[in-house]
């Protein structure tokens, strides 16, 4: 009788609002008074999960947000282990993983239930994201090839920012004015269907950030389940503004998640010779990126096309 009735509340709540957190205390605040003013019309929680932040964050949220769900995490747990905790932890027909470094502008969190309400074979999407001065930020990639992929860390998008080779994995022609099927999105703000995380999985914790939204879309396409962009919501988001704070190790974080993506989804191909190449291209990829890095005034991790500017955080 009592897991009835459990079941029964759950189904009153439209979405569960997780949102990672580590070290972005003022973002933090921003992006939670924002969904508490713009949100109406559904049944909504929110459940913050800081990863041990030294800056208090968690003293912040507990403080002036009483009605937040909030985890404190005694050791650091990441990105994938945080939102799964957030997705077994809900009690609604929908989450939505959302960066602690975004800000709603609308009721962006309606639109989305109602988009899902309305297209049920959609097991996964995502809104249109901003830069913080109002252009678009490029959050849909193609999955592509080993050529594309090296090319790209050849800085081909800066030098032939119209190629096709480019547009093949930053999916540069992209309308971002209709609603769409697409093959990954990023999960700055990703709402997933209860069925489709019950069904499919959670995200790999394979990984701890970097490759994590690729690998989940990749996932879910191979499963036939649908990943659709829609423009029906914006939402801002200011970017990388934790993996930025320690640049030099997100760098080799990322490279090494390159190299679990194509080992554990044979991404590149399922041979023992295509993996040993595609290790050795990444280890490439990587020094290439290092001496970038130290020769570079631009400290950001990721900075493709569409990539806001940096911003300092307090």
């Amino acid at each position: 009788m009592k897991k009835t009735l459990d079941i029964t509340l759950n189904l009153t709540l439209d979405l569960t609002i997780i949102i990672p957190s580590y070290n972005t205390r003022e973002l933090l605040r921003n992006c939670i008074r924002s969904i508490y003013e713009h949100t109406r019309g559904i049944g909504f929680e929110i459940i913050c999960i800081d990863d041990h932040s030294p800056d208090g964050s968690a003293d912040m949220v507990a403080e002036e947000f009483p009605g937040v769900i909030l985890v404190r995490n005694l050791t650091n747990q990441f990105y994938v282990r945080n939102n799964n905790l957030g997705l077994r932890m809900s009690r609604a027909r929908y989450a939505c993983l959302l960066n602690s470094d975004t800000l709603l502008i609308g009721n962006a969190f309606l639109a989305l239930v109602k988009y899902m309400d309305e297209n049920p074979g959609v097991a996964a999407c995502g809104p249109k994201l901003l830069n913080p001065d109002g252009s678009i930020q490029h959050c849909i990639r193609h999955f592509s090839g080993p050529l594309t992929m090296l090319l790209q860390a050849l800085n081909w998008h800066k030098l032939f920012p119209r190629s096709r080779l480019t547009d093949r994995y930053y999916a540069t022609g992209f309308d971002y004015s209709k609603a769409q099927p697409v093959d990954s999105i990023g999960t700055t703000a990703y709402v997933i269907r209860r069925s489709t995380w019950e069904t499919a999985g959670l995200l790999d914790e394979r990984f701890r950030l970097f490759v994590s939204d690729l690998a989940y879309n990749f996932m879910l396409k191979q499963k036939g389940y649908a990943v659709h962009y829609t423009p029906v919501a914006e939402i801002v988001h200011f970017g990388s503004q934790s993996v930025n704070q320690q640049a030099k190790k997100s760098l080799a974080e990322l490279h090494q998640a390159l190299i679990t993506f194509n080992d554990a989804y044979d991404y590149f191909g399922r041979s023992r010779a295509s993996k040993l190449l595609v290790r050795l291209a990444v280890k490439a990829r990587n020094g290439l990126k290092r001496a970038e890095f130290r020769l570079s005034s631009d400290k950001r991790v990721i900075k493709g096309p569409g990539a806001p500017r940096r911003m300092r955080t307090s």
